[in-house]
């Protein structure tokens, strides 16, 4: 940007989204009384209105660098604006930009094109003014526009349909929706009349009926209420309420989060996915009890409200946690799903996908989830088009790259509906109802075949799974236990946590040490012996890494994220040679596929009986690994009791 000399007009460089961030930091730094974003944000929306205004209705300019005339159209347009939209703008409300900022905002937005239906300037400025941690406490995070845009394309909303969603946030989906459907040729009145957004944040309602309001300056159908209780912010029923099963396309990236209240006890009891789901073994499904359920997440309850809205046939686009789709405490809802749609898509995100650039956004992974209301409760089961996106647009610090595999994805799922085959890869394969394990929907689980990846090994080694060394009575695999924060620091025995495993040994100096007490409590049940491995079991990045227990390293507590992999016979299983093998590409990559969301963070859990390990045949090679592995850990041993010898020999008198 360069500032304006001798009445010249200021001109920026760079993409709309650039130019406001040059809009937020002028007016954050000059605004004088209105420094949260939230109130400059306003001030921004306002001018767009008014941009929308003076281009529809053509006006003399007298100079576009004139601060006072450019206030003075601003207000005409503004006036205007307010009396054709009454409820997004009060009667009361004004302009609170002085001249000098109002110019520098009009300039600033001169070259954005506000008439695309290619591009939704909302969007931009919602995410540069407020972005993901405006509301991150309550579960709520802008969704990024790639993925909207995915959503809304696969499930292809047409002209003359309802589109709801019940949890709109400032609309996104719907603003994508109508961009949609006046690129198929629909007016853009048409268009938001067509759309219907839901939420239970006022100020979030008001960002969103503005939001829609403005490509067509027409009045947006959002309304302030709770959708899973049905209710206005009066508490009363709202004009929604009575148009369950009417929609033909739902859309939605619903609240989530294990520690977020999502409805009052009396609205619970009033869903199916409020109450506890037990297993009935004889029948082989979950049957609901008669018990409430305890803290259901929001978005356990949103999956049946989400279904309710859609009619028969109605298709609907989710963007939910990955532990929703992998996680065994959530089986009962896809069971849930699965009665009463066809789960037509499931895509796996990468964890880059809701976090901004700086402190805000979340790590969550997540799926986006495409479904079809089925007509009848008996129609059978449907494949599933899967997917695992590396690459959102976003690096793991939120900042904008060029890789995303998002566009790819959508052109197998193309190819796939036309019946045409896709290339084999992660970003798209299918996945028939009977290859579905435990009614697992992650797509990592299964884009990862460990026999067609250990094919070429098959010849030179014995592929062997966990689970039969266990059943064989070979390994015994057990966890740690939590000692609490009280017992950090109340003694010199190591307390290992998964921080502390690196590769193949223990860190000499971890970052908590029990007292004696607590190691008698816990020494004879966890049994650490050397020649034993400690391996990570949950976590986000350390998952399967592991480390051999010594001599040096019996004296210890390891918590429960960690399993305890024993060999019962180290002359037919070799430690050395286990540890070998668990470090392995094929089995890293196994253990990356079978690992799942979990809550908040990743687990391999029991799956990890699944792990097929490559064992080299020949009798030589086998030994060859096993004395490499034992040099190179007796060499770090070595060095590591030498150093630690040495810082106590200087202080010796």
């Amino acid at each position: 940007m360069t500032k304006p000399q001798n009445g010249q007009m200021m001109l920026f460089a760079g993409t709309a989204r650039d130019a406001f961030r040059e809009i937020r930091n002028y007016l954050a730094g000059r605004l004088l009384g209105a420094t949260r974003d939230e109130a400059l944000l306003q001030e921004v929306v306002k001018c767009l209105f008014c941009k929308m205004h003076l281009e529809r209705v053509p006006i003399a300019w007298l100079e576009e660098n004139d601060a006072l005339q450019v206030m003075k159209r601003y207000r005409q347009a503004f006036d205007a604006v307010k009396a054709h939209l009454p409820t997004v703008f009060s009667e009361d409300d004004e302009i609170l930009l002085d001249p000098a900022s109002l110019l520098f905002v009009h300039q600033a937005m001169r070259n954005i094109e506000l008439h695309s239906a290619s591009y939704d300037p909302f969007g931009d400025v919602y995410e540069v003014f407020t972005g993901n941690g405006a509301r991150g406490q309550e579960g709520q995070f802008f969704t990024p526009q790639n993925a909207v845009n995915f959503l809304v394309e696969v499930v292809n909303p047409q002209p003359g349909e309802r589109i709801i969603d019940p949890a709109c946030g400032s609309g996104a989906f719907l603003s994508a929706v109508t961009r949609h459907l006046i690129r198929a040729g629909t007016s853009p009145q048409d268009a938001v009349a067509s759309v219907f957004g839901v939420d239970k944040d006022s100020y979030l309602s008001r960002l969103a009926t503005a939001r829609l309001s403005l490509p067509a300056l027409q009045m947006a159908q959002v309304y302030t209420a709770d959708s899973l209780a049905l209710q206005d912010d009066q508490g009363q029923s709202f004009a929604l309420s009575d148009e369950l099963g009417q929609f033909d396309v739902v859309l939605a990236n619903p609240p989530f989060g294990a520690r977020i209240v999502a409805a009052s006890k009396e609205v619970q009891a009033a869903f199916d996915l409020g109450y506890k789901w037990k297993p009935d073994r004889a029948r082989g499904r979950y049957v609901k009890s008669s018990e409430l359920q305890t803290n259901v997440p929001p978005q356990v309850l949103f999956i049946e409200r989400l279904l309710s809205f859609a009619r028969p046939g109605g298709r609907l686009g989710i963007v939910v946690p990955e532990s929703l789709v992998s996680s065994v405490s959530y089986r009962h809802v896809i069971q849930y799903m699965q009665d009463h749609a066809h789960i037509m898509m499931v895509v796996g995100m990468p964890e880059a996908l809701f976090k901004t650039s700086g402190k805000g956004g979340t790590h969550t992974k997540t799926c986006l989830l495409v479904l079809e209301k089925k007509e009848k409760p008996t129609e059978p089961k449907r494949s599933i088009f899967m997917a695992e996106a590396k690459w959102c647009g976003r690096d793991s610090r939120g900042r904008d790259i060029d890789k995303d595999e998002l566009p790819d994805i959508i052109a197998r799922w193309h190819q796939a509906r036309r019946g045409e085959s896709i290339p084999a890869g992660s970003l798209g394969y299918i996945v028939a109802p009977e290859q579905l394990v435990e009614d697992t929907l992650a797509p990592r689980y299964y884009g990862f075949d460990a026999e067609t990846d250990l094919a070429d090994l098959s010849e030179t080694h014995d592929l062997v799974s966990v689970g039969h060394l266990i059943e064989q009575g070979l390994l015994k695999i057990t966890t740690g236990d939590e000692v609490g924060k009280l017992h950090y620091g109340s003694g010199s025995i190591p307390f290992v946590r998964t921080s502390d495993i690196s590769t193949w040994e223990i860190k000499i100096d971890p970052k908590h040490g029990v007292s004696e007490e607590v190691y008698e409590s816990l020494a004879a049940k966890q049994d650490v012996q050397a020649g034993d491995i400690l391996m990570v079991r949950d976590g986000t990045y350390l998952i399967g890494k592991c480390a051999l227990i010594t001599s040096y390293d019996t004296r210890i507590v390891f918590q429960s994220h960690i399993y305890k992999l024993r060999s019962i016979d180290h002359e037919r299983l070799s430690p050395y040679l286990l540890l070998a093998a668990f470090g392995s590409e094929p089995v890293i990559r196994q253990i990356k596929a079978r690992s799942y969301t979990q809550d908040i963070i990743d687990t391999l859990g029991n799956r990890i009986v699944e792990i097929v390990l490559p064992i080299p045949k020949d009798a030589q090679r086998r030994e060859q690994v096993i004395r490499t592995v034992e040099k190179v850990i007796q060499e770090r041993i070595e060095a590591r009791e030498l150093a630690r010898q040495a810082c106590l020999d200087i202080v010796q008198p």
